[in-house]
């Protein structure tokens, strides 16, 4: 039978290799409360201790109220005190419970989760439930029109948290955007974009950029951040004389290629492959080392391609360890490697 995702996730190999690229926690390490987590469960208690003395005054006859204002100032007592008991269980959930998730994304999106539930909770409280939803009768026509648009990207952000098309931290292009997520809220998810219009390369460009959840019901979503493998191919390309040896530069792109990132590459190609042989893919093109290819341009050179696997953030500055060692080997042999020299360039 074929082995799940998350069956594979398990593997002790496919377990290391996540926690290193994605900086899980070693399995057994806590998550301490924080002194302002301990903060916020004393100010608590302090709230419910005086909501416990106002009461007993109220009950006492010690503070002279009308019944109207002496009924009034018993609910809002009880509504308080609930209040109160809610975010403290949230809070000890919160700490206790999800803090302690390894997976930071996770972690990120379950907390998400908690806030809602709290916020319908507290609206519960104080909300007239009859009157509220007689109201919503006579106006549910204008009140459709006006959230049909919220309403879509909040089921959107459900389908996110069920599929995970993303995750907080991957790095994903939708439509025209490219970039990191940082937030995925109820209605809209946040990118820290890379690259961009005014440069090059995937660094960040400084901008964020912001779209609808619903987005991603109808847009194809790239994501280059799966939890499995993090990884992209990458490639340098040179262009040289058809004189040139070839068999000479394959050689040395491939050598200098290993020995930045040789071993790394093989434990990445590894993961691949463990997880290609559980479906029906063919892997046999999947090589552990890196790959030098030559097609012929369309003008009149030899474009000498080398590729690589990379974590899509280290994509830049790998490429940019490389090139100039590439070239100062090839370089160092002219008779072998020609390049475009002058108008021909």
């Amino acid at each position: 039978m074929p082995e799940t995702a998350q069956q594979i996730s398990e593997k002790p190999e496919v377990r290391k290799e996540l926690a290193r690229t994605t900086g899980e926690k070693k399995p057994g390490e806590k998550v301490k409360a924080r002194g302002t987590d301990k903060f916020w469960f004393v100010t608590h208690a302090l709230l419910l201790i005086g909501c416990g003395i106002l009461y007993f005054f109220l009950g006492s006859k010690l503070i002279p109220l009308s019944p109207s204002h002496f009924d009034l100032t018993r609910r809002i007592i009880r509504a308080v005190a609930l209040i109160v008991v809610v975010l403290a269980i949230a809070k000890a959930i919160s700490v206790y419970a999800l803090g302690r998730i390894e997976d930071a994304a996770i972690r990120f999106t379950l907390q998400r989760v908690e806030h809602l539930l709290v916020a319908l909770l507290i609206s519960i409280i104080f909300v007239n439930w009859y009157a509220a939803l007689t109201a919503l009768g006579v106006g549910s026509i204008i009140i459709g029109l006006a959230v049909q648009t919220p309403m879509k990207s909040f089921i959107a952000w459900i389908y996110i948290l069920i599929r995970e098309p993303f995750r907080v931290g991957d790095r994903i292009k939708i439509d025209d955007a490219t970039g990191d997520v940082i937030d995925v809220g109820y209605l809209d998810t946040t990118l820290w974009e890379f690259g961009g219009q005014y440069i090059s390369g995937d660094h960040p460009s400084g901008r964020t950029i912001r779209f609808p959840n619903e987005k991603v019901l109808d847009s194809i979503v790239y994501n280059y951040s799966w939890p499995l493998f993090p990884y992209i191919w990458n490639e340098i390309k040179f262009q040289i004389a058809y004189q040139s040896d070839l068999e000479f530069v394959a050689r040395t792109m491939q050598k200098i290629v290993e020995e930045e990132l040789g071993e790394e590459m093989m434990e990445r190609v590894g993961v691949y492959r463990d997880l290609l042989a559980r479906t029906p893919v063919d892997e046999l093109e999947v090589r552990a080392h890196p790959r030098v290819i030559f097609r012929v341009d369309e003008v009149t050179w030899i474009d000498a391609i080398v590729r690589y696997l990379v974590a899509p953030r280290e994509a830049g500055s790998t490429k940019s360890r490389l090139i100039p060692k590439l070239l100062a080997a090839l370089n160092a042999a002219p008779e072998k490697v020609m390049f475009p020299k002058g108008d021909a360039r």
